[in-house]
């Protein structure tokens, strides 16, 4: 496989990681994701469902990223999750997201060699890059 250039964030589960007192996904997450990657070289590509700005602790902000297009939206009813998947598989690109994907597996055969999982801790995100080669330039 060639060098990943390309990472595709499984927004819903990324903004879930670590939430406010009263439960609500953070949009900050995404953010933070979004710094991690682009600090490891790669294109950040940000997908949430449709019903995610109902759900966050700021939907304004949620919604900057969209009209940015820092984040894109998955169409209402869809499932976000292919998405995700299928844009990670035409980008050859690396999956982040602490879900495994059972249900694709069949679909994507390559989720678990691709998948990158995450910690956030206070505000920071950590990707848990050890499994992945890395090419020496």
């Amino acid at each position: 496989m060639r060098q990943a250039k390309t990472a595709v964030v499984d927004g819903a589960n990324i903004a879930y990681i670590e939430k406010t007192r009263e439960g609500k996904p953070k949009v900050s997450n995404l953010v933070a994701v979004c710094r991690a990657i682009e600090e490891k070289g790669l294109d950040p590509i940000v997908i949430v469902d449709a019903g995610l700005r109902y759900e966050v602790d700021d939907p304004d902000q949620l919604e900057a990223l969209i009209d940015q297009q820092r984040v894109r939206q998955a169409p209402a009813g869809t499932d976000a999750d292919f998405f995700v998947l299928q844009i990670a598989e035409e980008e050859q690109g690396l999956v982040i997201s602490n879900d495994l994907f059972e249900d694709y597996r069949d679909r994507f055969p390559w989720i678990e060699e691709r998948r990158v999982p995450v910690m956030i801790v206070q505000g920071e995100a950590h990707l848990y890059l050890p499994s992945l080669k890395q090419e020496r330039g």
